[in-house]
């Protein structure tokens, strides 16, 4: 057990300046808010800047019934803009094509060399716009990703979160896997001390702490 009240893992490694462009978080209501917390937590404490993305200026509500003020729409994202695009599952990837243009967002990203992760039921927006299908990924079940009809079952992987190139990927239950892969594509942790991050809050390390914040 700690013998005192720990500061938040890794706070004290905060860079002076920065960085110019941002993290772009896409919100739209029914977003499955627990699934990008760890990443988005964790790329702020360590420099990034992180901005949310509606379709709308209008205020959207998760499923955990959070309201969240967006501070740009997605027709004023631009990839050169950006160092990251991350999409939150949602009941609405599964309910109808309203999140497509997200999906959309997501090709134009990955065209101009700029990462995308995807966790839960972006997925399968991501299957639908047809990204999966010569990429290694991994999502829930492989029979989710099926109904999509897309073209990439050859390449799916039973594993908690897949990095291939600019793009991850992660199922519902893997918010840690997910975050484990977004800290390590954006250089906010690496080698010894992205394992102990990962063994922190996957584990439950406490040896862990002392690794991280050495």
């Amino acid at each position: 057990m700690l013998t005192s009240a720990p500061e938040c893992p890794g706070r004290h490694r905060l860079p002076e300046v920065l960085m110019s462009k941002a993290v772009h978080l896409a919100v739209y209501d029914t977003l499955a808010d627990w699934e990008t917390g760890y990443a988005t937590a964790y790329l702020a404490r360590t420099g990034h800047t992180v901005r949310t993305v509606a379709l709308t200026a209008d205020p959207v509500t998760s499923v955990g019934g959070v309201r969240v003020q967006p501070d740009l729409t997605l027709d004023a994202l631009r990839p050169e803009d950006s160092e990251l695009l991350i999409l939150p599952g949602a009941d609405l990837w599964d309910t109808g094509r309203s999140l497509a243009p997200f999906a959309r967002a997501a090709r134009a990203f990955l065209d101009a060399g700029v990462p995308v992760a995807a966790i839960c039921g972006a997925t399968a927006g991501l299957a639908r716009e047809g990204l999966l299908d010569d990429r290694a990924h991994t999502s829930a079940v492989p029979m989710y990703l099926d109904a999509t009809g897309y073209g990439g079952a050859a390449r799916y992987v039973e594993s908690d979160a897949v990095t291939d190139g600019d793009l991850i990927t992660a199922g519902p239950t893997e918010p840690v896997a997910f975050a484990r892969e977004v800290l390590k594509r954006m250089g906010a942790f690496e080698g010894e001390r992205l394992d102990a991050w990962y063994r922190l809050f996957h584990d439950s390390d406490p040896a862990a702490y002392e690794t991280l914040n050495a």
